[in-house]
């Protein structure tokens, strides 16, 4: 397929390729090719015809560009590859054109077809989630015990672990990894149903021909034909536009982390990357960019799959082709987003020294809470939560540490100084203790994903 320059902007090289006119007209002909052997293994069509009709589906000898024209007119891809395989065989060998394609229709080339190129997607995101989940996790356990802080509707709420921030980041994509290879078992199979599914002109045969098929193809063998049960095939894209959310969910933290304001995080750096063409101090998180476009894009191609699901009888009319052209874009822009993830995590910078600087700036009052809980003990906690409430206040109208403010007052109040401890109340105000439950959590986390991924 070709794409346009600013789909070509969003995703990656690799996965266009897999997408390809050739590439998919090139399964196409494995099937025709792998169809031909499994009917001359049950006796349907010569051995000699199998043969030549195998060695001619080959996709350099067709002209590519000329099928794909071809095909609008025909109305499917299908029709005019096996009408020119057809021709090359006749050319040949004239007896074994007659043995083309026998039995199959065009949904079954083009759902096989589509189904092969598929596999290889779906190979390339697994290859490339395991990366990106290796590099989260390796971070993860790396920063256990960096304060940074956890932000709540948009404003700073508590100091967490930065290793449990990526726990966070990491296990919706494991899952996604796991969902994907399971809805990938289900929905990879082998379609071959002839005109209305039922495989009447191979008879009897019909059956041990879809199994030596599947096998060969390396693809489950269907129940039956799935020409309109859509179901199965559309799980797996749902679970694709999936990844792509939580992939945009990570490229939206790591954005906002970037801020230059907050400045927690920055993406890799080099000559020619995330510049500005008017501003030369910028240093633009293009990764994330990337990321969040699709991430914005998919939700919509998500859609159609599910809308055009309702396709009539046997065959759909415009249903089928309607998924057919969501299909590609849909793995081209999640993998595109995928990669560019992987790319922003494998150099991430993060700057330790700003999350604290960051902490320390709100004064203390991230640490309100904690320092309320401890109050509790003392004088119960409607009394403690009034009294939080009094002192962050004066807190923020004086410009004062809370710690400072909250230790005075404990100090000039005999009841609570003779309940509290005033090296553990100071010890809240403290950004490792802070973090510690979340480092913790994280570590438990962390070491169930990794023997998993392992």
């Amino acid at each position: 397929m070709s794409v346009s320059i600013f789909d070509s902007f969003l995703t990656t090289t690799e996965i266009i390729e897999v997408f390809d006119d050739a590439a998919v007209l090139q399964a196409m002909l494995d099937f025709e090719a792998g169809l031909a052997r499994a009917q001359a293994a049950e006796g349907l069509i010569p051995s000699k015809a199998a043969e030549v009709i195998a060695a001619q589906c080959r996709i350099e000898l067709f002209d590519v560009p000329a099928i794909v024209t071809a095909s609008r007119r025909a109305g499917s891809m299908a029709i005019p590859l096996v009408k020119a395989l057809t021709k090359a065989v006749a050319e040949k060998e004239p007896s074994a054109a007659t043995h083309v394609h026998l039995g199959s229709t065009s949904q079954d080339v083009i759902d096989t077809g589509m189904v092969l190129v598929t596999r290889r997607a779906l190979h390339l995101m697994d290859g490339k989630l395991e990366e990106l989940c290796r590099g989260l996790l390796q971070l993860a356990d790396e920063h256990l015990h960096t304060p940074v802080l956890a932000r709540t509707l948009m404003q700073p709420a508590q100091v967490t672990s930065f290793g449990f921030k990526l726990v966070g980041w990491a296990a919706p994509l494991m899952r996604a990894r796991e969902q994907l290879r399971e809805a990938g078992k289900r929905a990879l199979q082998l379609q071959l149903g002839g005109a209305v599914g039922t495989l009447a002109v191979m008879g009897e045969k019909g059956q041990t021909v879809m199994r030596r098929l599947a096998d060969e193809l390396g693809l489950a063998a269907p129940q039956g034909t799935w020409h309109t049960q859509r179901d199965e095939w559309v799980r797996l894209g749902l679970e694709v536009a999936v990844l792509a959310g939580s992939l945009g969910k990570l490229a939206k933290d790591f954005s906002l982390m970037s801020q230059g304001e907050i400045a927690e995080l920055a993406e890799p750096s080099g000559a020619g990357r995330g510049g500005s063409s008017a501003m030369p101090h910028k240093r633009n998180p293009v990764s994330c960019m990337i990321a969040l476009a699709a991430a914005g894009r998919v939700p919509q191609k998500a859609a159609a799959l599910l809308a055009n699901m309702a396709q009539e009888h046997e065959r759909g009319l415009g249903n089928w082709q309607a998924e057919l052209a969501e299909w590609p874009s849909l793995f081209i822009s999640s993998y595109g987003a995928l990669a560019a993830m992987t790319e922003a995590i494998s150099g991430v910078q993060i700057d330790t020294t700003r999350m604290l600087k960051n902490i320390d700036a709100l004064q203390g009052l991230v640490f309100a809470e904690a320092v309320s809980m401890y109050l509790a003990g003392a004088i119960g906690k409607p009394a403690a939560h009034a009294l939080m409430e009094k002192l962050t206040g004066e807190a923020v109208a004086n410009n004062r540490p809370l710690s400072d403010v909250v230790t005075e007052a404990v100090q000039h109040d005999e009841q609570l100084l003779n309940k509290i401890d005033i090296a553990t109340l100071q010890g809240l105000f403290d950004p490792e203790v802070a973090n510690a439950n979340a480092a913790s959590l994280a570590k438990a986390q962390m070491l169930e994903l990794l023997e998993a991924l392992n």
